[in-house]
């Protein structure tokens, strides 16, 4: 199976290409099986408010899903009976639109899930606008919103109870195969013609992917009671796999060495691209397994056990040869390391083998599963506490309602068309928190209105026939909505598109649709852009101090227990989890905000490469860190010993990072702690040599940190 054979098997095996049928049977069966009963109108409805409720399914718990689709129930009964009785005065509209559009913009305090509750509420205030019912309709109309959102509801709820564990099977092979391509990457630092610079970057973007799965895939897996405390094999195997993977990553990520260094000293003996080719190897394997997770089958890969052996040998002689042999220890490193992901390679495939359903371990870390995911609970007084400019949601709700109402009055007064309340739609749907996502989507929105304006013409005008245009409308109601999650300027031009055909259906001029819902998108997207660009603007610059502080919090936490295993002071299993977790997620955050920094104007960016070097020196040192950790884990009870110029340091590392944290968060850095004696009952093993000299790196990476550090806030320091 080659690369594209995968990604198809991924697109049409995942998540988002069964949430998109579903979405699309939801939406489209009730107005297709009422306009064959002549009440076109009463299904157009009920298919509205199977679109509102839609907003809030996105991938999570069972719980959390069914829990948002009640919420937007609930909003979208009250904001109907609001608009139909507001209706009758424009002034009242503008109210209401202009009040919705902040409270409904607060429920970001609540976390994403409640944001999207917030945002069905809204666009159905939007939809509603287009022709806002009659009081005398008023009743009927709230009501068949409220049959076409139970249906959906309904429809997604049976579709998980008839298949569980298919949303945990997809968003386990998602994971599988970001982490495969994580690993893909790190094979090009084997590449002498390719740049490190560029390398770090893209293996750095790819580690938030990386990070973004493994926390949905936790969120769900350890969220959902029917996996964490399930004693069938098929519970069993998920939570064990997703364990073997954050593990696997780990791996992956400790299997950091000095790259220039390599590519000096073996540029010419050809054991590097034979290491390449074996990660990339790997890296197949290991996709291909992802392919099998997500499509609930077991994959019987080939063994690659001998591709390893040819590597030992080929590195033996090199060791053999005097020219290079002071140098293979690190190669011997890079074997070991790969020997460990073939192994577990091996076990996640075992997990999935039926003949071995009975031999599997019982999970026991999910016993405390509620440690690993973080806690969201819906407070009242958060709303309250966020009353204030310093919060960044309270700031965008203010954005938000100003914009809207400057939509709305726009749509009302100045461009009164047919759809003038695409405006208001738009500027809802592109206005952000973050200036960067605004101006990306809005780029997004107007490529894709243009582009998908002209695809649905095109086949209006090549496909004459009522039965084939029906068909393409199906097909591209699926793709927009398989992509919408994920690629946001693909489902903005298959939505355009579909719409085309949808009003040409109601006999509609479709040029006359396209020039009005160009237009209207254009005035969107400028009332967004400006609201994102002069309304309380939120620059990543400004808030890349806190990311930078959380992930220097978290590598002096990880740097201490390294201290502590040193000293021959064990950390429980968990707690070194739990520890290795919030670097992992630090360092993503840290990366996805210097990554938005880059989208947003230039004067506005701040020492980006000082920024940069930063970014990539903080992966440098949690990737040491996990290698040093996990070199003395496997040698646990026994530990090398402490000698006092590794005490120096590991001291000297903490210093730094530490003189670092408190120049960049002078209130919130924690008092330096001391290195305690060593246990004198721990059994020391051998020694080390290569101890003293990674501990020294560790050292100097710090100290390198520290430099960027004053470099990033040298400039209004």
């Amino acid at each position: 199976m080659n690369t594209h054979t995968r990604r198809l098997h991924y697109f049409f095996s995942g998540q988002h290409f069964s949430d998109g049928v579903r979405t699309t049977l939801a939406i489209l069966l009730p107005a297709l099986l009422l306009t064959q009963l002549g009440h076109f109108d009463i299904g157009l409805t009920v298919s509205t408010g199977a679109v509102c409720v839609s907003v809030t399914d996105t991938p999570g718990p069972p719980t959390h899903r069914r829990n948002g689709m009640l919420a937007a129930l609930a909003l979208v009964l009250l904001t109907t009976l609001l608009t139909g009785v507001a209706s009758a005065s424009v002034w009242l509209l503008g109210l209401e639109v202009g009040v919705l559009a902040f409270l409904f913009t607060m429920f970001l305090v609540w976390g994403a899930r409640a944001g999207a509750v917030g945002t069905a509420g809204l666009l159905n205030v939007v939809l509603l606008l287009a022709k806002p019912p009659a009081l005398a309709d008023l009743l009927p109309h709230t009501l068949l919103l409220l049959a076409g959102g139970l249906w959906y509801a309904g429809l997604a709820l049976l579709v998980y109870q008839v298949r569980p564990y298919r949303p945990a099977q997809q968003a386990l092979g998602e994971c599988i195969h970001e982490l495969a391509r994580f690993l893909e990457l790190k094979a090009r630092f084997y590449n002498p013609k390719t740049p490190l610079d560029d390398d770090y970057r893209q293996l750095v973007a790819q580690q938030v992917v990386v990070n973004e799965k493994q926390e949905a895939t936790r969120d769900f897996l350890f969220r959902t009671r029917q996996i964490v405390n399930e004693t069938t094999s098929t519970g069993r195997r998920l939570v064990l796999t997703f364990i073997e993977t954050v593990d696997l990553f780990e791996r992956i990520t400790a299997g950091y060495y000095d790259y220039a260094a390599l590519r000096t000293n073996f540029a010419g003996t050809g054991v590097l691209p034979e290491i390449a080719a074996l990660i990339r190897r790997i890296a197949t394997e290991l996709d291909h397994l992802g392919v099998a997770v997500q499509a609930n089958s077991f994959y019987h890969g080939p063994d690659l056990a001998p591709e390893w052996n040819r590597l030992q040998v080929r590195i033996s002689a090199l060791e053999a040869d005097p020219a290079t042999e002071a140098n293979t220890r690190v190669l011997k490193k890079i074997l070991v390391n790969l020997r460990d992901i073939i192994r577990r390679l091996d076990n996640i495939r075992r997990y999935f083998d039926e003949a071995l359903a009975g031999e599997l371990p019982a999970p026991s870390r999910a016993a405390e599963h509620a440690r690993f995911v973080a806690q969201q609970n819906i407070e009242p007084q958060a709303f309250s506490q966020n009353f204030t400019l310093k919060s960044g949601v309270f700031r965008h709700s203010v954005r938000m309602m100003l914009a809207c109402l400057v939509a709305f009055a726009v749509g009302e007064v100045l461009w009164r068309g047919a759809h003038s309340y695409w405006i208001l739609m738009t500027v809802t749907i592109m206005l952000k928190p973050g200036f960067s996502l605004t101006r990306q989507r809005n780029t997004e929105r107007i490529l894709g209105t243009l582009a998908g304006g002209a695809l649905g013409a095109a086949v209006l005008w090549l496909v004459p026939w009522p039965q084939v245009q029906f068909g393409v409308l199906v097909v591209f109601m699926i793709v927009a909505y398989s992509f919408q999650r994920t690629q946001y300027l693909v489902t903005v031009v298959f939505l355009t598109a579909y719409l085309l055909i949808l009003f040409s259906f109601l006999g509609l001029n479709y040029i006359g649709v396209v020039e009005e819902r160009i237009v209207d998108t254009l005035m969107g997207c400028a009332i967004a852009f400006s609201a994102g660009y002069f309304l309380f603007p939120s620059w990543e610059s400004e808030q890349l101090s806190d990311y930078m502080a959380a992930a220097l919090r978290a590598n002096l936490a990880y740097l201490r227990q390294l201290a502590n295993r040193l000293a021959g002071r064990p950390l429980p299993p968990n707690e070194y989890r739990l520890l290795r977790k919030d670097v992992y997620v630090s360092g993503a955050n840290l990366a996805a905000a210097f990554q938005r920094m880059l989208a947003e104007p230039k004067w506005k960016q701040h020492r980006p490469t000082e920024t940069h070097e930063f970014v990539v020196l903080n992966h440098i040192l949690s990737s040491n860190i996990a290698a040093l950790t996990g070199t003395l884990r496997e040698a646990a009870p026994a530990v090398p010993p402490f000698t006092p110029e590794s005490r120096r340091a590991l001291t000297s590392a903490l210093a730094a990072l530490h003189k670092s944290l408190a120049r960049i968060a002078p209130d919130t850095a924690p008092p330096p702690v001391e290195l305690g004696p060593a246990e004198p009952t721990v059994p020391v093993a051998a020694e080390d040599k290569s101890l003293p000299e990674q501990l020294t790196f560790l050292q100097k990476v710090s100290v390198d940190i520290g430099k960027a550090t004053e470099a990033i806030r040298g400039v209004g320091a």
